[in-house]
């Protein structure tokens, strides 16, 4: 018999292959690999990295003297034949002149490779890489922040490789990313890659939980499959590049990821490790934050690439030129982007118009007539008012007075009328009005940023409240799931009952059956024994007839007799007990008489017993064993019922969990649309605010100006100007 195929397939554990790989001249066919020399560990045998699926074995080729990394698979994988040679085939395909750096690694499927027992397996041979993880590369390079930040570059080059070949790795993390001595970047484990060839069928994997979406489930497969991953770990190093010190704060030693867990994508309200980074003064990392808590609640298909994201020609990171950076405030968005970016794009909106450009007069200049009437008009009414108070003339009601207030009247009417007062009152009052139109800057930027302070807060609820409510669904699904069993198990536990105790109700059907036989038996003998033929002792032919007479010929028709008591008479009788339980009186069978009746019959039911059938016959059973198997087979269709009626029950619970992950993932998509949208308008209200702060502080400046002008413009300056001219 031929090896099982597929997932009936056991594969060998990775102990099983390290023992096998102890004599790699009998393991291997291939002739690269037989003979070849495996790392050892300290015991002297080969050393496993152990994996999900696979243990991976460094051994060197006896021939060309190099170095491979050969997977030896532990389970099956559905179709990994296929799938590998669609891989390889398409990374054979790619020029290493394209690419940013040489991270793809050469590697070959080899079906039946190598043999555990009696059986061959396939295998994974793949160039070996001289390089470090990438955690272990951090534990030792943190510190350099030019080196963290370039990697951080070349992570998103190999990104923009990938996305531009239509590939997807599908599990990018640490592990799967090595860094080589010259600091470029290596990829290895690519079991659940993704090529256009593949198209259709389903993931074999869900990636490493602590750099993928809470979204992503076992069917997801596409392009799309490293997007939240490559956010994740270019947010990683680049808060590490800008603060070194957070690879000691947010991470630990042999931790599985690098800044950030499952838990803080699951529960971003409650991550101390995501805020710390939200909060970051470096604009770049808190909008790089800010961009994965967004993405965290978002289907994979709407997820954007890291290589359309992040520009390949980056400004520095100190140069921000948004409005917001000079207030400290939160950068807006532009255009839907993150808000570290907003600095790195040109604006489309239109620069503030700057305030009318105003230059009134601010002295007097040419005298007119009305001025020369008020210059006159002075001495001739302070004339008037001396030779008043001089000759004692009253001017009443108001006195000597008259005549000044009568020339500062003439003179502020005649001041009026010129042309330099008229255009500096016109032009502050023009300039007032225009500030009256404007909101003031200060209480209108205060409204803002509290708008989008409760925005900001109703949003980090939301995204909150997606996870919960997907975790909330799902544990209502799994306890339906288990409502659903126990009430399968429970009406499967009476059916098996009842199935079980058929044999036991066949049994006794069986001995009524056989118990009625022995008795129609013994009833049949017993009537053919009559008493007037083999009468008992003491009953003669008279005694006979009478018993005749009231019904008593056989043994079969009376079951003994019972004594009575006569009161009357004070005397004790018997009655003979017929078959049917009734007493009755014969005259002249007394108790000895009875006794030798009762004795005679007791030697026929003797006599009977000995005869009766002790089993039933094939033909008697065979109704019994019908009815049994009638129930039975009833009794199993219940069972099927059982069965199908809870499958129903699930597929039901499964499609009602379906429709309400896609309800609420439309509804987050939406609502995130809105946000999305909202963000943008308060970006648009941000830059209109700018402009309107600028053109408020100008109409001020200009304002200002115009009532020096004004002032300078006064009754006493036009006084002067009447009789020197300036």
């Amino acid at each position: 018999m031929g090896p099982a195929t597929g997932s009936q397939r056991r594969f060998p554990s990775g102990a099983e292959y390290a023992e096998a790989l102890q004599h790699t001249q009998l393991c291997f066919h291939h002739p690269e690999l037989k003979g070849a020399r495996p790392e050892l560990t300290g015991l002297g045998l080969p050393r496993p990295i152990s994996g999900a699926f696979a243990s991976v074995f460094s051994l060197t080729s006896p021939t060309s003297g190099r170095r491979y990394a050969v997977k030896c698979f532990t389970r099956h994988v559905p179709d990994q034949e296929r799938r590998y040679e669609a891989i390889s085939s398409r990374l054979a395909l790619l020029d290493p002149a394209e690419l940013s750096q040489p991270w793809n690694l050469g590697f070959e499927y080899l079906p039946d490779a190598i043999s555990v027992g009696r059986e061959r397996y396939p295998v994974l041979k793949m160039e070996w890489a001289e390089a470090v993880t990438l955690s272990s590369w951090l534990d030792d390079n943190h510190t350099d922040r030019t080196a963290v930040d370039r990697l951080a570059d070349r992570f998103e080059e190999l990104t923009r490789d990938l996305a531009s070949h239509q590939i997807a790795h599908g599990d990018l993390q640490h592990g799967n990313l090595l860094v080589a001595s010259d600091d470029t970047l290596r990829l290895v484990d690519y079991d659940g890659m993704y090529v256009p060839a593949l198209a259709g069928l389903g993931g074999t994997e869900r990636g490493h939980r602590n750099y993928q979406s809470p979204l992503r489930g076992n069917d997801d497969f596409g392009v799309d499959l490293d997007r939240f991953s490559a956010w994740v770990i270019f947010l990683s190093l680049k808060a590490i590049a800008s603060e070194p010190a957070l690879w000691s704060r947010l991470h630990e030693p042999s931790g599985e990821f690098l800044l950030l867990t499952e838990d803080d994508f699951t529960s971003p309200a409650g991550s101390a490790r995501l805020q710390t980074l939200l909060t970051h003064p470096d604009r770049m990392v808190s909008g790089l934050a800010d961009q994965v808590r967004t993405l965290a609640c978002q289907p994979l298909d709407m997820l954007p690439p890291l290589t359309l994201a992040v520009p390949r020609q980056r400004a520095a990171a100190t140069v921000i030129t948004d409005t917001f950076a000079q207030s400290g405030a939160a950068a807006p968005s532009t255009g839907g982007l993150p808000g570290w970016m907003a600095g790195h794009v040109t604006s489309t909106a239109s620069s503030p118009q700057p305030a009318p450009s105003v230059a009134p007069p601010d002295r007097f200049q040419v005298r007119t007539p009305l001025d020369v009437a008020a210059a006159v008009l002075w001495p001739l009414m302070l004339a008037v008012t001396a030779l008043a108070l001089f000759v004692g003339l009253s001017t009443a009601p108001f006195g000597p007075a008259v005549p000044v207030l009568a020339a500062a009247t003439f003179s502020v009417f005649a001041r009026a009328r010129r042309t330099e007062w008229a255009q500096t009152r016109a032009v502050l009052s023009r300039l007032t009005a225009e500030l009256d139109q404007l909101d003031d800057p200060v209480k209108a930027e205060a409204k803002l940023r509290k708008e989008r302070e409760k925005f900001e807060v109703a949003e980090t609820k939301r995204t909150a409240d997606h996870p919960r409510a997907q975790s909330k669904l799902t544990t209502s699904h799994q306890v339906e799931l288990q409502q659903i069993e126990k009430r399968r198990i429970r009406k499967r536990h009476e059916l098996d009952r009842k199935i079980a105790g058929l044999s036991a109700e066949r049994e006794k059907a069986l001995r009524r059956a056989l118990a009625a036989r022995q008795s129609a038996y013994i009833q049949d003998r017993l009537g053919r024994q009559l008493i007037a033929r083999n009468p008992p002792y003491g009953i003669g032919p008279k005694l006979a007839a009478r018993l005749a007479a009231v019904g008593v010929r056989t043994a079969a028709d009376f079951t003994g007799y019972r004594t009575v008591h006569n009161g009357r008479y004070n005397s004790v009788g018997v009655q003979l007990v017929l078959s049917n339980g009734r007493g009755i009186d014969v005259q002249g069978i007394g108790e000895t008489k009875a006794v030798a009746l009762a004795a005679w019959r007791r030697e026929r039911v003797a006599a009977a017993q000995a005869g009766q059938p002790t089993a039933l016959t094939a033909q008697e059973r065979q109704p019994i064993d019908q009815g049994v198997e009638v129930q039975r087979a009833r009794l199993a269709t219940e069972l099927h019922s059982v069965d199908a009626a809870a499958e129903a029950s699930r597929t039901k619970a499964k499609q009602e969990l379906e429709d309400g992950r896609a309800r609420l993932t439309r509804e987050n998509a939406l609502a995130g649309e809105r946000a999305s949208r909202q963000r943008q308008e308060f970006s648009r209200r941000a830059v209109t605010l700018q402009q309107d702060s600028a053109r408020h502080a100008a109409l001020s400046s200009a304002a200002e100006a115009a009532d020096a002008h004004r002032r300078r413009l006064s009754l006493v300056s036009y006084l002067k100007f009447l009789y020197i001219g300036r």
